[in-house]
């Protein structure tokens, strides 16, 4: 069975594309079958219009105007992936995610600038369109309970994008995390670093978890990669994966009321597939991304269990 699907485009009726799917794994890939590669030729590169480029101060400027409190934090870049083949074929396909350095500040001034389809270069090839974009790298878990339902939380007021929406919990893996401010010129240290940096694609996927809906980390399962949807309202990409928790629906609405973000959202949800399938239109595009991957897991799922 193909393991990987790339750049399909889903479309709701007469209207325009809500995501793309950059990179579906439906089979899933664990920790040791994603690697980083992690290179500053993945980084933003500036656009050639300064007065556009001079936008991005502007824009950052009037947003902590607003809101003094932003931080202006370092992002993993989404530069692309690749995709490693075994001698095999029925073997799984090993991705590869081709990151950069980037900072909330450019993503604030390019991705979610009024001007920001001015900053995309006409072009089939994803990243090569959205070169001069800052895209950082989200992530997004679909929590399954063990009662088999997913968990959804409902967008406060207080957040930046898309307030009142409903959202998988998720947000970015952190280059802090491990102490990276800049890209490494010690050549002697660079696999060390990709190594970590692939870790923290899973392991941040945990801790925010943990932060949003308040289970303990003891609780969810290994975390699995099932692609990559890109919003298609100002191309920002996120990673998504499948967890599974051991705790009842019930019992994580009682964690909930304790979760570190809960600030983040106003409610938690958990509902059957279903019923989630409903409410995917009034999910940012990115999270749509995430609920379609899910769907072509489950179908992986119930097809291998048929030819068996």
């Amino acid at each position: 069975m193909e393991t990987v699907e790339r750049r399909t485009e889903f479309v709701a009726s007469d209207e325009l594309p809500k995501f793309k799917l950059l990179l579906s794994c439906p089979a899933g890939l664990s920790p040791s079958e994603v690697s980083a590669v992690f290179d500053q030729k993945y980084d933003r590169i500036p656009h050639p219009d300064i007065s556009l480029e001079n936008t991005i101060a502007e824009m950052w400027e009037r947003r902590v105007e607003q809101n003094p409190s932003l931080f202006n934090g370092l992002k993993f870049r989404y530069g692309g992936h690749g995709l490693d083949f075994g001698p095999d074929s029925s073997q799984k396909m090993n991705v590869r995610l081709h990151l950069g350095l980037t900072d909330y500040r450019t993503f604030v001034g390019t991705n979610l600038n009024p001007l920001w389809e001015r900053f995309l270069v006409p072009s089939e090839d994803d990243w090569r369109r959205g070169q001069h974009t800052s895209n950082p790298l989200g992530n997004g878990a679909i929590v399954e309970t063990s009662n088999k339902e997913v968990v959804v939380l409902q967008r406060s007021a207080n957040v930046g994008e898309f307030p009142g929406h409903f959202v998988f919990p998720g947000g970015h893996p952190e280059p802090k995390e491990l102490g990276i401010i800049r890209h490494q010129t010690d050549g002697s240290i660079q696999e060390m670093v990709e190594k970590r940096v692939s870790e923290e694609m899973f392991e941040s996927i945990i801790r925010e978890v943990v932060e949003e809906i308040g289970v303990p980390a003891a609780t969810l399962g290994k975390p699995i990669f099932i692609g990559i949807s890109q919003r298609a309202l100002n191309v920002r990409p996120t990673a998504f994966f499948f967890i599974k928790c051991s705790l009842k629906s019930e019992e994580i609405h009682k964690c909930y009321s304790s979760a570190e973000d809960s600030y983040e959202s106003t409610q938690l949800y958990t509902m059957p597939m279903s019923d989630l399938a409903r409410i995917t239109p009034k999910m940012p595009g990115c999270h749509q991304g995430g609920f379609a991957l899910y769907e072509l897991m489950v179908n992986a799922v119930k097809e291998n269990k048929q030819s068996l």
